[in-house]
């Protein structure tokens, strides 16, 4: 299976942050991943990667294939970096994955995803669930490879 383009992980949990990042190393799923604590750090840069607003050279910037997002997190909560990612250029976003990641099962954080057609998936990350995520996702992909 081909390698994605890069991954977002939004969490304000540096443990989970750090021990998802560790999985999806283990599992060679891409070669560029960034963590973010808050949702507004992540959409700042997710605002600059669709406006070129970077320099060309630099590693820190890619555009990301997958973003996994936490839900309850100070600054900016994921509902609401999820409002302000919809605003963003279609194009841009057409080309990216989102999957909610959390402890929450409550039903209204399960449609609230829905309605920004996200995954939704309970904590804790596990191979397993990268793996249905990609194969759900990323399926036309793996016969290139």
């Amino acid at each position: 299976m081909r390698k994605l383009s890069g991954i977002l992980l939004i969490d304000d949990d540096d443990t989970t942050n750090f021990l998802n990042q560790r999985l999806l190393d283990r599992m060679e799923v891409t070669d560029h991943i960034r963590t973010f604590v808050n949702g507004k750090q992540a959409f700042d840069y997710l605002y600059n990667v669709s406006n070129n607003n970077y320099e060309n050279e630099s590693n820190e910037y890619f555009q990301p294939e997958l973003i996994f997002l936490d839900i309850n997190m100070p600054v900016m909560d994921g509902f609401e970096m999820l409002d302000l990612y919809e605003r963003l250029s279609p194009q841009f976003r057409k080309h990216i994955v989102m999957v909610v990641l959390t402890t929450s099962t409550h039903p209204q954080d399960t449609a609230n995803s829905k309605k920004y057609n996200a995954e939704y998936i309970i904590k804790p990350l596990t191979t397993e669930k990268v793996k249905t995520i990609l194969n759900k996702h990323f399926q036309e992909n793996k016969k290139e490879a």
